[in-house]
């Protein structure tokens, strides 16, 4: 039983490393037929959570194909960081009486500015 399990975590675990070369690929038609190949191969796996997955880059596979056609040009890394710090700062300032020190705490943190040395201050 153990041993069982084992293999089908390796083997989960080898077909997870197998898509990581998906990302190399620089032409989407070659890239198309690489996820092709690699989503059958999970199929046949028997290993039910990779084939939710498989299944999802399949639904998935003209949008996640977009990424080689804008030619790696786009990432939306950097929104989501900006995303990450707006809601951040928004949690911080929790109790602000008004929009416009909410405001101000987004500006400081955007901006990369410092604040005020009177705020660093406990009495």
């Amino acid at each position: 039983m153990l041993a069982r399990n084992t293999l089908k975590s390796v083997r989960g675990y080898l077909l997870t490393q197998e898509f990581q070369l998906f990302w190399d690929y620089v032409s989407p038609h070659w890239a198309g037929k690489y996820l092709d190949r690699w989503s059958i191969r999970v199929m046949r796996s028997k290993i039910e959570p990779m084939k939710k997955v498989a299944k999802t880059v399949r639904r998935h596979k003209p949008l996640i194909l977009n990424w080689f056609k804008a030619r790696k040009a786009y990432s939306s890394g950097k929104v989501e960081g900006l995303n990450t710090k707006i809601k951040f700062t928004t949690r911080k300032s929790y109790g602000f009486i008004t929009y416009r020190r909410a405001e101000i705490a987004l500006y400081h943190v955007l901006g990369k500015l410092l604040e005020p040395k009177m705020t660093r201050r406990f009495y």
